[in-house]
């Protein structure tokens, strides 16, 4: 009986390291991109914007990296772009008890370089993480996963649109308030 209720035990234990560190895996997705970190950014910035009748809006382009290399410090490529729905987010930021996921907004979808000289996209798994917050939520981030999933569609035989950077938060700092953004 000792050895079972051990097993037991030992097996649990197992499960709860195993989901421990897959859970980063199961949170976040990266995908390789075939273009630079520029072109990744730039083409998934017009992709945001393809999808105006869904009320997405860009709301930022950020470059963490620029703080460091102004103290000094070297660090690959990194820019977070910054996309918000009003149709996704307004429900939310209406209730109560769902205003708090205002920390998930807007929406950023990182692109960076790698020591391997591949660019990359990484970006949250909008819909594993709706459903952890209940129905009303999951239904809307299930929506949110799909559009996601067509900002990263990339069609490499149209020409690579320009990287908009005049945008609110450009540049690492705080910008001004973003006109449509969440």
């Amino acid at each position: 009986m000792l050895k079972v209720i051990g097993g037991f035990i030992a097996g649990i234990v197992s499960v709860l390291v195993l989901a421990g560190t897959m859970m980063g895996s199961f949170m976040f997705r990266e995908i390789e991109s075939p273009f630079t970190v520029e072109e990744t950014a730039a083409r998934i910035q017009a992709n945001i914007q393809a999808k105006k009748d869904k009320g997405w809006s860009l709301s930022g382009l950020r470059d963490p990296v620029k703080p460091l290399q102004a103290a000094g410090e070297n660090a690959l490529p990194v820019l977070l772009i910054e996309a918000c729905s009003t149709r996704y987010s307004g429900p939310m930021l209406k209730d109560d008890k769902t205003r708090i996921l205002s920390i998930l907004m807007p929406c950023t979808i990182t692109v960076y370089k790698k020591n391997d000289g591949k660019t990359y996209v990484g970006l949250m798994n909008a819909g594993l993480l709706g459903r952890m917050f209940g129905s009303k939520v999951g239904e809307i981030m299930a929506e949110v996963a799909a559009d996601q999933a067509s900002f990263i569609a990339f069609d490499p035989s149209k020409p690579a649109p320009p990287l908009i950077k005049g945008m609110p938060g450009a540049g690492g700092g705080a910008g001004k308030e973003a006109g449509g953004g969440c």
